[in-house]
C-alpha cells in the first residue's frame, strides 16, 4: 500500500529553571524577575549600614567601615547586575562621607585622610564590582561551552544508536538552540546559492565572509549549513533569523559545524547500509528524511518551559 507524505510532529522542551544568561552574565530568573527591587536595596543598604555604624563611630576606624561597605558592594555585583553594583558604590562613598566623616551630616570632608578613604572606596569598590561581574561572565561561559560540548557528545552517541531520521531530527534541534535561530530545516539537496557556513564556522555570502559578531545573522535570507559526511555534502540544513538579530559567536558556528557533521556521518552510515542490503521491497520509514524543521516560535506551554516544534516530512512508501 502506497502512502503520501507523512509528517511527525516532536515536541522539545527546555525548562526555564536554573540560572540564565543576562547580557553574556549568568543571573538567577528571581533576580532578573525582580530587576527594579535588586537595584533599589543595593542602593539602600550601603546608606543604612553607614547610619546604624553612627552609634559605633568611636569604637571603628573609618578602615573598618570601608571593608564593610566594600563587602555589601561585592554583594549587589554578585546579582549579575552592573546597574546594582555601580549605585551599591556610589551610595556607598556617599553614605560614608556623611555619616561617619567630620563634619557629620554633610557632604564636607575636613580630615585629607577620610577623603582619601572615600575616593577609595568609590574606585576599589567600583573595581571589585566588575572584577565580580567578569567572574560570572566567565562561569557563564565555561557553562555554554560545556553544554556545546555536551550537545556534540550526545550528537555523536545518537550517531550509533538512532536511525537518521531521529539523529537528523535532533540535531536539527541543538542547532537551532546553540544559534538561537527561528527556524531550521533540512533539505537534502547539495547546492545552495546563498550565504553558507564554511567549515570554520565563518559565513561567506557571494564571496565575502559576514561580520556576524558585528552584525548578527542575515534575518533576510536562509543561511546554508552543510552537512558533511564520507567526503561528500548529505544536505543543508536551512536557518532561519527573521525575528530577531542573532549574533552567534565563532564557537558557537564551529560547534553547529561539528554537529552538522554528526548528522552527516549518521547520514552517510544509513546510505552504506542502504547500498549493501540493496533496494528495500516495500521503502523502510526510516530513510533518509526530505525534510526536517525546527520551529522555535511556538508559544509557551504551561510549566514555563519552551516547546520547539520540530517536524520531520518524509516521502516513499509505507507499510
Amino acid at each position: 500500500m502506497t502512502g503520501g507524505p507523512r509528517t511527525l510532529t516532536v515536541p522539545l522542551r527546555r525548562s526555564s529553571t536554573g540560572p540564565e544568561l543576562y547580557r553574556g552574565v549568568r543571573v538567577d530568573p528571581l533576580l532578573r524577575a525582580h530587576r527594579g527591587l535588586v537595584v533599589l536595596l543595593a542602593a539602600a543598604l550601603p546608606v543604612l549600614t553607614c547610619a546604624l555604624l553612627t552609634f559605633a563611630r568611636d569604637a571603628i576606624t573609618s578602615a573598618t567601615a570601608v571593608l564593610i561597605l566594600v563587602v555589601l558592594i561585592v554583594a549587589a555585583a554578585a546579582t549579575g547586575q552592573r546597574a546594582a553594583a555601580l549605585l551599591s558604590a556610589v551610595t556607598a562613598a556617599l553614605a560614608f562621607d556623611y555619616f561617619l566623616t567630620q563634619p557629620y551630616f554633610t557632604f564636607t570632608i575636613a580630615d585629607p585622610h577620610n577623603l582619601e578613604a572615600a575616593a577609595l572606596l568609590l574606585l576599589v569598590g567600583a573595581a571589585v564590582g566588575e572584577i565580580a561581574l567578569w567572574g560570572r561572565r566567565q562561569a557563564a561561559r565555561a557553562s555554554r561551552d560545556q553544554g556545546y560540548l555536551d550537545g556534540v557528545i550526545s550528537a555523536a552517541a545518537s550517531a550509533a544508536r538512532s536511525s537518521s531520521a531521529s539523529l537528523v531530527e535532533q540535531v536539527g534541534a541543538q542547532i537551532a538552540d546553540v544559534l538561537r535561530v527561528d527556524r531550521v530545516r533540512f533539505d537534502p539537496a547539495t547546492r545552495y546559492g546563498g550565504p553558507t557556513v564554511g567549515d570554520d564556522g565563518r559565513i561567506v555570502s557571494s564571496g565575502r565572509p559576514l561580520d556576524v559578531a558585528r552584525l548578527g545573522l542575515p534575518t533576510n535570507s536562509t543561511i546554508a549549513l552543510p552537512v558533511v559526511g564520507g567526503g561528500r555534502v548529505r544536505g543543508h540544513y536551512l536557518l532561519t533569523a527573521s525575528s530577531r538579530v542573532s549574533r552567534p559567536t565563532a564557537t558557537q558556528l564551529r560547534v553547529a559545524v561539528l554537529l552538522a557533521q554528526q548528522a552527516g556521518a549518521g547520514l552517510t552510515a544509513d546510505a552504506l547500509a542502504h547500498d549493501a542490503a540493496g533496494p528495500p521491497d516495500g521503502g523502510g520509514k526510516d530513510s533518509i528524511p526530505a525534510t526536517v524543521s525546527t520551529d522555535r516560535s511556538a508559544r509557551l506551554p504551561a510549566g514555563g518551559c519552551q516547546a520547539d516544534t520540530v517536524k520531520v516530512r518524509r516521502t516513499g512508501t509505507g507499510g
